[in-house]
């Protein structure tokens, strides 16, 4: 991505990936100019205003631009042969557990892979995928099954929305976070942690970690581009715990396996970066990223995520 600011305040952005131009900003003038100065080095095709880029499609609503992939599910229901298969309601059953198959000769293995490619590259436009994906994506050369079930099943459930998160085996926890911006959902993550935690605070300590360094990313791109105010960053956290370790300086025994955690989060903290509000669990929207719900909870987390039907927009 490349940028540049006018003396007036504003800005022309030039995004770039293999082939494929998106020009955008705020100067007309200058976007002109931008075209202009391409076109003398190579033979390029406006195609006007952003329609695909991608797999993403893009629509254009009074309430703002849209982005979905519904064509891409189409597709992926087709080549699988199941475009007429009854929807189901979420992407995964509550209290579901997977277990690496103990046979040796996988079956369908390249088959299963390359689904789970083809979900977890939609998954990065469906949150509301990211913890089911999390999970089948961990028994790649372990399938079986029932593994497939659980394919089938998230293809079930995107089959219902075309146009729109504790692992047994190891008992690792899973770091979960997403990221608004002016409520829009810009980013988010399921990923299984790479070590055991002795306590929920610990695992807390390590998703809120990886959160706030999410958020520096953020901050420094909204930073360059001119987007951002002076005030601290909201990080909502539903385990008080954590909440209360952060902000108390006093080195307790118990959180002695994550000090260096601690001591950056309070670093960040009490540089204004980040302020941690407390909020009830069933009000935390990265739930949706850590474990199978049932219906009426998925669906107001996911609620919670800005997503629209684009369809019924129009």
């Amino acid at each position: 991505m490349f940028y540049k600011h006018s003396n007036e305040g504003k800005v022309v952005i030039l995004i770039v990936y293999v082939d494929d131009i998106v020009l955008t900003g705020d100067d007309c003038n200058e976007l002109e100019k931008l075209k202009g100065k391409l076109a003398e080095e190579f033979e390029f095709k406006d195609l006007g205003a952003l329609k695909y880029f991608l797999g993403m499609e893009f629509a254009r609503f009074k309430e703002g631009i849209f982005v979905n992939q519904r064509k891409y599910v189409l597709d992926l229901l087709d080549e699988t042969g199941m475009l007429g298969c009854k929807a189901a309601e979420t992407p995964i059953e509550p209290n579901v557990k997977l277990q690496p198959t103990k046979a040796k000769n996988v079956k369908d293995r390249d088959r299963y892979q390359r689904l789970v490619g083809r979900l977890i590259y939609l998954s990065h436009r469906h949150p509301d995928i990211a913890f089911s994906m999390s999970m089948v994506s961990q028994f790649m050369h372990a399938s079986g099954p029932e593994h497939f079930e659980a394919i089938y099943r998230i293809l079930r459930y995107l089959k219902g929305t075309p146009d729109w998160a504790e692992s047994i085996v190891d008992r690792r926890s899973t770091s979960r976070y997403c990221s608004f911006v002016s409520g829009n959902l810009v980013t988010w993550r399921s990923k299984k942690q790479n070590v055991v935690a002795r306590s929920s605070a610990e695992a807390e300590f390590r998703a809120v970690a990886h959160g706030i360094c999410e958020i520096m990313w953020i901050r420094r791109l909204l930073e360059e581009l001119k987007m951002i105010g002076s005030s601290p960053m909201k990080l909502y956290c539903d385990n008080k715990a954590a909440i209360s370790v952060a902000h108390n300086p006093v080195l307790y025994d118990r959180t002695k396996h994550v000090e260096v955690d601690k001591h950056f989060i309070k670093e960040k903290i009490d540089n204004g970066l980040v302020c941690m509000t407390y909020i009830p669990t069933e009000e935390q929207v990265v739930d949706v990223f850590t474990k199978g719900l049932h219906k009426r909870q998925f669906n107001f987390l996911v609620g919670k995520l800005a997503m629209e039907d684009i369809f019924k927009l129009a």
